[in-house]
């Protein structure tokens, strides 16, 4: 039964892709950038449902542009944020070139990054800096891959210096993930040698899944310099989070 459950989930889910496709192909083309964000909030919610998540929000977001820092989990994470507040996220480069979804997530306005070649941060500062400028929200993951969820890994703070050079404020987003049988679920984990299709079934074969994602106050960054505005994300996080488990 269990089983059975999980590849309905996963059918509905591929059905909703081809819609998120159909919506890419077909009225991304004539709409403006603020609408074509409302329509990713919206497919994102709804995929969460399709696959058996329940989505918990709590903070307010910030109007205007704003770099949302966020720990990073699991692919679930660009869906939670997005169906809060819908953004352009930065990700790997080869996320680009995965078959079908790195066409779907390059549609979503995401900007890829090669994090092995260090000159290729700075070319990216600088595209979330015009994003920024141009009103844009974008959201990155400092920890640069993802991790089990229990702790965070370190920050890396070149991203944000998109937001001190525009002078944009930063807005901290703690995610955790929960079931029925988890305080913190690993259902979903994307980390070490799991492939996207095995955390996929994960994802859909949980009980009670859900993401709670968890928006902190915005700040300022005029002035600052970017290490000490990473480590104090990293602790405005990290309390979060300890705060959950208290």
């Amino acid at each position: 039964m269990r089983s059975l459950r999980a590849l309905w989930r996963l059918v509905w889910a591929v059905l909703h892709a081809l819609h998120g496709a159909a919506i890419c192909a077909f009225e991304f083309p004539r709409l403006s950038a603020a609408a074509r964000m409302q329509r990713v909030g919206w497919w994102s919610a709804r995929m969460l449902r399709v696959l058996g998540i329940s989505l918990q929000a709590e903070g307010t977001p910030h109007i205007g542009p704003v770099l949302l820092v966020a720990n990073h989990v699991t692919w679930l994470d660009i869906l939670a944020i997005n169906a809060v507040q819908p953004a352009r996220f930065v990700s790997k480069a080869d996320v680009r070139h995965w078959p079908f979804l790195g066409w779907l997530v390059a549609c979503g306005g995401t900007l890829f990054i090669e994090r092995e070649r260090k000159r290729d941060a700075l070319r990216v500062v600088h595209q979330v800096a015009e994003a920024l400028r141009a009103g844009e929200i974008v959201a990155v993951f400092p920890e640069g891959t993802t991790s089990d969820g229990r702790a965070l890994l370190p920050f890396h703070a070149n991203l944000l210096q998109a937001a001190i050079a525009t002078e944009s404020p930063v807005q901290a987003i703690a995610l955790r993930y929960s079931d029925a049988n988890a305080a913190i679920s690993s259902a979903g984990s994307y980390v070490g040698d799991t492939t996207l299709l095995a955390s996929m079934w994960s994802a859909v074969s949980a009980d009670g899944l859900r993401v709670q994602v968890l928006v902190e106050p915005a700040q300022g960054t005029r002035h600052l310099d970017r290490r000490a505005l990473s480590e104090s994300l990293r602790e405005t996080i990290s309390q979060r989070l300890a705060s959950l488990d208290a």
